[in-house]
């Protein structure tokens, strides 16, 4: 089997000496052969196209752990693994512009979203919730495990008043970790039913609260954005003080939601 060093190789794929040791640090493109005694790395042939979709998908800014799964599927499967991966850089670039052009309109005055802004009054519920300090990478775990948990733990309410619903008490993004917490009511009195682990039973009085109601394409960050500020500029006009801190109501199914779908209510209870 002929090899070729770490010299020869490094002209061949076009990637320093340093990139190929830290590729090998990292397992993602071990020599075929090291030299137990000199330390010297040799390579095979064959390991030179590796080499070059490692180097062409790094001009992707591909995170190296991403890489190393894709490099180890086989062709048809790391197409699409590298098809999915550039989707959502082009969905996070989407929500970019759009943050950009929302701070630019904050800067300079300009003309900001107008919605609809309405007040609905709930009545007295009891409340299970599961509550984290989170990063913004790390609330998709959490939802699908504590979804499931308030589920479970007992029956709903019909209507409006028994869509789950999350409160931010701080922003969550991954620098900011919230606090954010996961509500679900639910039918009973606190006091007829045990919360399980780290599962809180509160009762929520009677209250009303405004709203504004969004799309499946206006629903994440930084897209809420301009709704966040127009519910709280209402509420400061209409000289109301809230009763807590703001709620993303989920009143409708993300799974099979269309762009325009009506999918939450992002609302401020009111004292």
């Amino acid at each position: 089997m002929d090899l070729m060093t770490i010299g020869a190789f490094a002209g061949r794929t076009r990637l320093s000496a340093k990139a190929l040791r830290l590729y090998d640090r990292l397992g993602l493109l071990p020599p075929a052969r090291v030299d137990p005694d000199s330390g010297y790395r040799f390579y095979r042939e064959d390991q030179v196209a590796t080499a070059r979709l490692i180097a062409l998908l790094r001009r992707l800014d591909m995170p190296l752990p991403v890489i190393a799964d894709v490099a180890a599927k086989p062709p048809g499967e790391a197409a699409a693994a590298v098809a999915a991966y550039w989707a959502g850089i082009e969905s996070a670039t989407a929500e970019r512009r759009i943050l950009a052009s929302y701070i630019q309109a904050r800067l300079t005055g300009g003309d900001m979203p107008s919605y609809d802004i309405t007040t609905r009054a709930l009545p007295r519920r009891t409340i299970l919730s599961i509550s984290r300090h989170l990063h913004g990478h790390e609330t998709k775990a959490f939802f699908a495990d504590a979804f499931a948990r308030l589920r479970s733990a007992a029956p709903g309410l019909e209507g409006v008043a028994g869509c789950p619903y999350l409160i931010f008490y701080g922003e969550v993004s991954e620098d900011s970790d919230g606090p954010m917490e996961l509500c679900r009511p639910v039918s009973g009195r606190p006091d007829e039913i045990t919360g399980a682990e780290d599962v809180q039973v509160r009762e929520e009085p009677e209250h009303t609260e405004a709203y504004i109601r969004l799309a499946m394409k206006d629903m994440g960050w930084p897209a809420m954005a301009p709704a966040v500020d127009a519910l709280e500029a209402w509420v400061r006009g209409q000289r109301r003080a809230p009763a807590g801190a703001l709620r993303q109501v989920l009143i409708g199914d993300q799974r099979t939601a269309s762009p325009d779908t009506p999918v939450c209510d992002l609302s401020i209870p009111l004292k």
